[in-house]
């Protein structure tokens, strides 16, 4: 999505773009007429604002007063691009801000880039930027620059996109995965695997009898209130590809301790644990989109529960561990048969291409 523009003048030369039966060919990524017309009519239609009209290579932005800027980029190659509960193009902004948003930043500006394949059609690349921005508009988190390519056909899969994020953070506020401390709780936001299980059962047209959605939501919201409860919190993660249990095991590799998780506290909803049961996947590995981890001192678990269950993203939080002292950083849980088994991370990934 570069910031060319098509002149005024020169709109008489291009029919409009044709959304309905219209398809992706190479001069759409040319830099060209029919690139400048794509952006103009699609890209600037749902994504523009103030910044993104300054129509230069990047855009000029207000420096925040004080604090440190935090940046984070994704790239998002789910398979489908369609699936319950969203599709690739809310969650390239839904991903993006929330990694922004567990370093304790406030979200502020987006980027996005395109790789899109010829023969895609214009009504699903609409679709999708139509997303995009009605995510944007809802986070309140605009995208203010980007970049447009086209592959040839067969040379992608669609559409795929990188979103990169700019926040800022408040003086003296520091979250790590370096600091979590033995007796620390860990919670967490919500049910697990609800949108890992949403794309398997989109990508392999299972029908389940109790559907399932994605849970994939902008979780600054949620995060600001956390901040406001005063509770000390230590770190902040959202569980996003490796699920749970690799997020876990990424926390306790960092700051150097063992976790003991408590199977019978682990939210997951009927659906998706009847869904992990029937395809053989273990939850604890399955990919959210709109869940976070947080790790606080053990005092202030019931005030930051509390205000977990207080926001709508976090109705079914949960306390669901400790961290103990372990040299061997080994990631434990308890299991609802009275014994205890290592949650390791995997080799692989049980389910690529989830974002």
């Amino acid at each position: 999505m570069d910031a060319t523009r098509v002149p005024e003048s020169r709109k008489n030369y291009l029919r409009p773009l044709d959304l309905k039966h219209g398809r992706v060919d190479m001069a759409h990524g040319a830099g060209g007429r029919a690139m400048a017309q794509l952006i103009d009519e699609l890209f600037a239609r749902h994504l523009g604002n103030e910044w993104l009209a300054q129509g230069d290579d990047g855009a000029v932005l207000p420096t925040p007063g004080g604090g440190r800027l935090v940046m984070a980029t994704d790239s998002h190659v789910v398979s489908p691009l369609f699936f319950p509960g969203g599709d690739i193009g809310c969650l390239a902004v839904h991903g993006t801000i929330n990694d922004v948003a567990v370093m304790g930043a406030q979200p502020l500006w987006l980027s996005a880039a395109f790789i899109l394949e010829e023969g895609l059609p214009l009504g699903d690349l609409a679709r999708i930027v139509a997303s995009m921005a009605a995510a944007a508009r809802e986070a309140g988190v605009p995208i203010v620059t980007g970049d447009t390519k086209v592959v040839e056909r067969g040379k992608g899969d669609g559409v795929f996109i990188t979103t990169t994020g700019v926040g800022v953070l408040a003086p003296g506020r520091d979250f790590s995965g370096r600091l979590a401390r033995p007796g620390d709780a860990i919670l967490v936001s919500g049910t697990l695997g609800d949108h890992g299980m949403a794309i398997m059962a989109g990508r392999e047209n299972l029908g389940f009898e109790s559907p399932i959605v994605s849970d994939t939501a902008a979780l600054h919201g949620l995060i600001a209130d956390l901040l406001a409860s005063g509770a000390d919190i230590r770190v902040l993660r959202d569980p996003t590809r490796g699920g749970l249990a690799t997020t876990l095991n990424e926390i306790a590799r960092q700051s150097g301790v063992g976790m003991m998780l408590q199977e019978k506290a682990l939210p997951i909803s009927p659906p998706v644990a009847a869904a992990c049961e029937f395809l053989g996947l273990d939850p604890l590995y399955v990919a959210n989109e709109g869940k976070l981890v947080a790790i606080c001192a053990q005092n202030d678990a019931e005030k930051l529960l509390t205000a977990m269950r207080n926001h709508p993203l976090g109705r079914r939080a949960a306390v669901i561990g400790s961290v103990y002292a372990d040299p061997q950083q080994f990631v434990q849980m308890a299991t609802a048969f009275g014994g205890k088994r290592i949650v390791d991370w995997l080799t692989g990934d049980q389910l690529p291409r989830i974002c």
